[in-house]
């Protein structure tokens, strides 16, 4: 069996006292700590980052770890956009598969706010398709496609998009580590700007530093010795980069791809998830991956996203973004999939304080990298 044992995570915001190595290792002895282990007892690392390279002048992230670490092991870097934090933690769970009494650190960080938005926009459009960034195109004009198409083909307004950024932000109120404290309303998500039509700056996750981590581990005696989530599906799928190749653009077809998968593995059903931690890069995201994922069926999230059915004081049994989201926890790019995992894991241990989910058991995470050019979908219960 593999199961996560330990988790931490930084604030996620401006932090500009902090570095991406510092971001690090902050990650990885709080979570050290907080699972009263030794580095001696972690066999590799899995490390989610996707633009050290380009914002912070640091690629072979690898070696950095190792040497904090202070020990020889395999460091992993993975890089998969946005879902590069996802994609190291699926890596990690495929890593213990392979081997029996490993106990393995999986950590995601991005600095990105000492760079102007400007070159932060245009380094996360790299991830785009190359002809999409030749005409100019960026993330929130790519998912101002999507929202656009999803809007007409069903009746929507943006409205209907305004209420998930309201929910995401009344969940962040409650979250220490979040980026952002503040409620909103749907007025002011209305009176916002358009970052690209009909996205508003209050559709749009903002720009973050941050680092999170986990420790998973299949080893019988770290699991007994410690509060343990398990495991029971990880999986990936992988989609073209660009939009105009694709049957539907109101749907991701990596995360319904990864969603089977998993569901399969992990031999649950629908009805039986709790909590779900959804990649809402922008407001339309979530409403699609509610879809994506089989919560609910095609057209449908608009007007659920309106009666605020995933609220954590709903009536309806299934609670998404409790952290807040990527909208308002923040979204440091390679931390975002671990800290998910992180999330369902104070869930599903009774550790969320102020946001707990009554008596959950099950949880769903969705991380996305691009436009849906990957999804990542793991499920943990207890």
């Amino acid at each position: 069996m593999n199961a996560v044992v330990g988790y931490y995570t930084t604030d996620f915001g401006e932090l500009w006292e902090h570095s991406l190595d510092s971001l690090i290792h902050e990650a990885m002895y709080g979570v050290l700590h907080a699972s009263n282990m030794d580095p001696k007892h972690v066999d590799a690392v899995f490390l989610g980052n996707m633009l050290g390279g380009v914002l912070n002048d640091q690629l072979l992230l690898s070696s950095h770890v190792c040497q904090d670490l202070g020990k020889n092991i395999p460091v992993y870097r993975m890089e998969a956009a946005c879902a590069s934090g996802g994609l190291a933690f699926q890596a990690a769970t495929e890593y213990l598969s392979a081997g029996k009494n490993r106990t393995v650190l999986v950590v995601g960080a991005e600095k990105m706010t000492d760079q102007t938005p400007d070159l932060v926009t245009k380094s996360l459009a790299t991830a785009a398709a190359t002809e999409e960034q030749h005409v100019g195109l960026t993330f929130p004009g790519l998912y101002g496609i999507m929202a656009q198409a999803y809007l007409e083909r069903f009746g929507y307004t943006e409205e209907h998009l305004a209420y998930i950024s309201v929910k995401n932000h009344d969940h962040a109120t409650r979250n220490k580590h979040a980026q952002f404290h503040i409620p909103m309303t749907v007025d002011q998500v209305m009176a916002s700007m358009y970052v690209a039509k009909p996205l508003k700056v209050l559709d749009s996750s903002p720009i973050s530093d941050g680092a999170a981590a986990v420790i998973i581990s299949n080893d019988p005696k770290v699991i007994s010795s410690h509060q343990s989530v398990r495991i029971l599906a990880s999986e990936t799928a992988t989609d073209t980069a660009e939009l105009a190749r694709r049957t539907d653009i109101t749907s991701l077809q990596s995360t319904k791809i990864a969603s089977n998968k998993a569901f399969k593995q992990a031999k649950l059903t629908h009805k039986d998830i709790d909590v779900l931690e959804l990649h809402d890069c922008f407001t339309i995201a979530e409403i699609l991956a509610m879809e994506d994922l089989g919560f609910w069926a095609p057209g449908k999230g608009g007007a659920y996203a309106k009666e605020m059915r995933t609220h954590i004081n709903s009536s309806y049994p299934l609670t998404a973004n409790t952290s807040g989201g990527l909208k308002a926890a923040g979204h440091p790019v390679g931390a975002t999939g671990v800290k998910q995992i992180g999330e369902l894991y104070l869930q599903l241990t009774q550790n969320a304080s102020e946001r707990q989910v009554k008596k959950a058991q099950y949880g769903l995470a969705h991380n996305v990298g691009g436009s849906g050019g990957v999804a990542v979908v793991s499920i943990l219960g207890v």
